[in-house]
């Protein structure tokens, strides 16, 4: 399983803001494309679906820039993620995948949407309350992480 190169970098982005103070402290595009050796436009598509998803906002102006639109210990990973790519399964799964048929043939019969789900389970599992807070270079995020899958 992959995770999209659009889901990283945007997490990095929002990482940038968070080292920046967190809320009001603003950083042009232009900065976070040379902080991340991104192209700017690109930044530019990431900032979009973070604003759209409610993560960061955006004044325009020269004392303009992105900013984050709450404290980074109430951005869970989790729905950044969701906002970025989505999940890895959806309960409409089986519609997006059916083939040249109208709906799959396996629909009664399937083994394999089982897997799908507890693997989302397992992910959902590891990013519980994970925070971007969490991935600030201060804290450490694997120990975090183990310990709410022992909590789980």
């Amino acid at each position: 399983m992959k995770f999209s190169s659009q889901e990283e970098y945007g997490l990095r982005c929002l990482l940038q803001l968070a080292r920046r103070g967190g809320t009001g402290a603003g950083l042009t595009i232009g900065e976070i494309s040379r902080e991340e050796g991104l192209s700017a436009a690109y930044v530019a598509k990431l900032m979009r679906l973070l604003r759209l998803g409610g993560f960061v906002d955006s004044v325009r102006g020269q004392e303009g820039g992105y900013s984050l639109s709450r404290p980074a210990d109430s951005i869970l990973v989790s729905d950044v993620l969701i906002a970025l790519g989505g999940k890895v399964y959806e309960h409409d799964f089986c519609e997006h995948y059916s083939g040249t048929e109208d709906s799959c043939l396996h629909t009664v019969s399937c083994s394999i949407r089982p897997l799908w789900r507890r693997v989302q389970e397992a992910i959902d599992t590891a990013l519980r309350g994970l925070t971007i807070a969490d991935l600030l270079p201060s804290r450490d995020v694997v120990s975090i992480t183990l310990e709410r899958i022992e909590q789980a």
